[in-house]
């Protein structure tokens, strides 16, 4: 706690943060630290009070850093960490359940006396052992497995508000989000009725036993907590035994046991019966509060949601990303690798901090904005990724859209009064120990209607919907930006400020009652958060979005969108860019030449048309970019010779471009001699998927699920992993977003996409599960 008066309300002691040891540094570790990398201390208040924010300076200066203090490298951007947790052979999770901070001989006697034998979990198991187990118990875990305990869990939550409604003030952690979570994880697990208090005091001491810093005098303490629990969950695992047909898992797992008596053991069995009871109910605990905190700090959002239910899944993923539960994770280097461009040795132990990839802005647009409608929110990694994924994530996202639909409904009067928030001192795990809220009993919604205490409302077991988030615009204006291109200026219908976006970024256009909606780059100003721009052209050959919005929009006309988000990233550290464009393609150019003349960037605007009525922005562009600007019309007769303007690229010259696909080829051609990452390209259309008539069924082997699937011809892989329950995020399903991209660990790949880059394609790492396919008689193992 980083509060020294507060004592937690079940009894027993606050444990704090201690002073460092002093130690030999391990083997590997730097000579010299930097400032900021030596005073890293996670467990003090300002790491307690926001992760992200207290690494900050990482993410921006020093992604990969060791901590003196620690004894261990932290790693704090995004792709990093997700590299980290999809290869558990280099990174092992061995360290994850280890004491953070080694207890002295005293605590040590104190376990041993309590016969305290913690082995291997789910957590930090690794392969050969790992795979087998967990494909052994992931049934209970599935959507479809899942969704039967709604109804307890709704019925749980409102009688526990019930206790209070009438009050005008309660303590939500004490009065309902740790004792909700923890009888749902009892009955998931089939645990009978324990004391409430009992558990909460021993699972508190298990967080601080391996992720905390207690003082010595505290060790011991902590210890004997720790070993009741332990001596607890063997007595409950041998009642479970004497009714092993009975609901929950771990009698599901004892069922296991006798088909896999080599891979579900007694031993295993124990061990997963105390973590289970801590992992299936803190977090969520920690998230429920976590989130109900970050709503209430945003009244606009808590509004929005007790105005719009619809909302609250996407909301639930935006916390988790924003304010989740999960602060850090840990791994164990087994051989000498390369993290972030920094060498590791074998052995080296890894704070990978997943709060602060949550905020990293290369991965989400803003990242600091809190934004229920954003739409890649489920990109977060609170959960894990790969295959040590958290397994009981989807039982999370029921219970907390549970609660935020009960509270929205019930209590949307609530609000925060001014208290101090503090947090159990850690490195992995956070959320507030108390959260008091207040509201006017006399103006509960129910008194007048009664009715409203048993509503029902729909619950998604799983990811989120995408197209379940979008945000209400109101068009400001259209003009004609060129012969056949409408202009449209859009701001949020709620008045608020928009996400901050970066060029190349696009939006999804809803078009109307029509079930269309369509990808449309921004062309405006990235610094303006007011509004948003987009240009479009009018295809008469298309498939009717483009039609809709040249007929049918008008100004004040409302529109739903989604995003922004970008998968055709400008890199602002480019030392020299040739930007190419060709008819509509000029909208991601034109905000990347705004953007590389506010840097200084050396640059180069290249923009061809069919004919210069139709070339959109030209006068804007002109009065921005002077002679840098060089403008080709095809009724002028006028051509872009790609060669020569390319044929005194230097190496470190970066090509982007977007525009129809034979002025594509022409630059992929000229561009062959470039290095493979020089240039990028984003295309108008994707390639048109499957063709039944033309496509030959293959092989898929998912190796992290230890699943073997054929894909028919006539189906895609999206489609076929969907049907075996593996969350695959996905948006255009054309090929042409990447939110569907899953990664190759051997077999060649036909790409289908045109979002890969060609060294991507050809190092064939890669692929869009919603188009590409195994070539012809190849199998495929995926990475899932």
């Amino acid at each position: 706690m980083s509060d020294a008066t507060a004592t937690p309300p079940s009894g027993g002691c606050p444990f704090h943060a201690a002073p460092p040891a002093a130690g030999a540094c391990p083997a590997g570790a730097p000579e010299a630290v930097s400032a900021q990398a030596a005073a890293f201390d996670p467990f003090s208040d300002a790491y307690q009070q926001d992760p992200p924010e207290y690494v900050r300076w990482a993410r921006e200066q020093e992604p990969v850093f060791y901590s003196p203090r620690l004894g261990y490298w932290v790693v704090a951007r995004y792709d990093d960490i997700k590299a980290v947790f999809r290869d558990n052979l280099t990174f092992s999770p061995a360290i994850a359940l280890e004491k953070i901070t080694p207890t002295g001989p005293e605590a040590n006697a104190v376990l041993a006396s309590y016969g305290y034998a913690m082995n291997r979990t789910l957590v930090n198991e690794d392969e050969p052992a790992h795979m087998p187990r967990r494909r052994a118990l992931m049934e209970p875990f599935t959507p479809e497995a899942l969704q039967h305990h709604e109804p307890m869990v709704r019925q749980l939550v409102r009688d526990y508000v019930d206790r209070f409604i009438d009050d005008g003030r309660a303590d939500l952690v004490d009065q309902l989000l740790w004792e909700v979570p923890l009888t749902v994880a009892l009955h998931f697990l089939g645990v009978p009725e324990e004391d409430m208090d009992t558990l909460r005091r021993y699972s508190i001491a298990h967080t601080v036993n391996t992720w905390g810093r207690p003082r010595s005098e505290e060790q011991v303490a902590v210890a004997h907590a720790v070993g009741n629990f332990w001596q607890l969950a063997g007595r409950i695992l041998d009642k479970m035994r004497q009714d092993p047909d009975a609901p929950g898992w771990m009698q599901y797992g004892i069922r296991k046991q006798r088909e896999l008596p080599d891979v579900v053991t007694d031993s295993y069995l124990h061990s997963m019966m105390m973590a289970g009871i801590v992992a299936a109910h803190e977090t969520t605990a920690n998230a429920a509060a976590n989130a109900i905190k970050l709503l209430l700090q945003h009244p606009d959002a808590w509004r929005e949601l007790c105005a719009d239910p619809g909302l609250i899944p996407n909301a639930v993923e935006e916390c988790l990303r924003h304010n989740g539960s999960v602060a850090a994770w840990r791994r164990v280097v087994t051989r000498d690798t390369v993290v972030g461009g920094v060498p590791l040795a074998a052995g080296a132990k890894l704070l990978i901090v997943t709060s602060s990839a949550n905020h990293d802005p290369a991965h989400f647009e803003d990242a600091d904005l809190f934004d229920i409608r954003r739409d890649n929110a489920v990109d977060h990694l609170t959960f894990g990724y790969g295959s040590h994924q958290c397994m009981g994530k989807n039982l999370a996202r029921m219970e907390l859209q549970v609660i935020l639909q009960e509270l929205t409904r019930r209590l949307p009067h609530l609000r925060l009064p001014a208290q101090r928030f503090t947090y159990v001192p850690n490195t992995s795990f956070r959320g507030p120990e108390h959260l008091w809220v207040e509201w006017d009993p006399a103006a509960n919604p129910e008194r007048a209607r009664p009715a409203l205490r048993d509503a029902q409302a729909p619950v998604r077991v799983g990811e989120p919907v995408r197209h379940a988030a979008g945000r209400a615009m109101v068009v400001e204006s259209v003009a004609a930006a060129a012969q056949g291109v409408l202009r449209l200026r859009l701001r949020p219908a709620d008045g608020r400020a928009l996400p901050r976006w970066s060029p190349g970024a696009h939006i999804d256009v809803d078009c109307g009652g029509t079930g269309l909606s369509r990808q449309y780059s921004l062309c405006g100003d990235p610094s303006d958060p007011g509004v948003l721009e987009i240009a479009v052209l009018k295809e008469e050959a298309g498939r009717g979005g483009s039609r809709w919005l040249h007929e049918n929009v008008r100004a004040g006309a409302r529109l739903t969108i989604r995003g922004p988000r970008n998968h055709f990233r400008f890199d602002e550290g480019c030392r020299r860019a040739v930007l190419v464009a060709g008819g509509i393609g000029i909208t991601p150019i034109s905000a990347m030449a705004r953007r590389a003349r506010e840097l200084g960037i050396d640059y180069a605007l290249h923009y061809s048309g069919r004919a210069r009525a139709s070339m959109a922005l030209l006068d804007e562009l002109a009065a921005l970019h002077g002679e840098r600007l060089h403008v080709y019309a095809g009724d002028e007769g006028q051509r872009a010779d790609f060669a020569a303007l390319l044929a005194g690229a230097s190496a470190d010259t970066q090509v982007y471009a977007c525009g129809p696909a034979r002025m594509l080829e022409a630059l992929q051609d000229c561009c062959a001699a470039l290095p493979g990452d020089a240039l990028r390209i984003e295309h108008f259309h994707g390639t048109g998927g499957t063709d039944p008539a033309a496509d030959a069924p293959f092989t898929v082997e998912l190796k992290d699920s230890g699943l073997v699937l054929e894909v028919p011809a006539g189906q895609t892989l999206l489609a076929t992993l969907r049907r075996a329950n593996i969350d695959v995020a996905s948006d255009c399903e054309e090929g042409l977003c990447g939110s569907c991209e899953v990664r190759v660990l051997s077999g060649q790949v036909e790409h289908r996409d045109v979002v890969l880059t060609r060294a991507e394609r050809e190092a064939n790492g890669r692929m869009m599960a919603c188009c590409s396919r195994a070539r012809t008689g190849q199998r495929i193992v995926l990475e899932l």
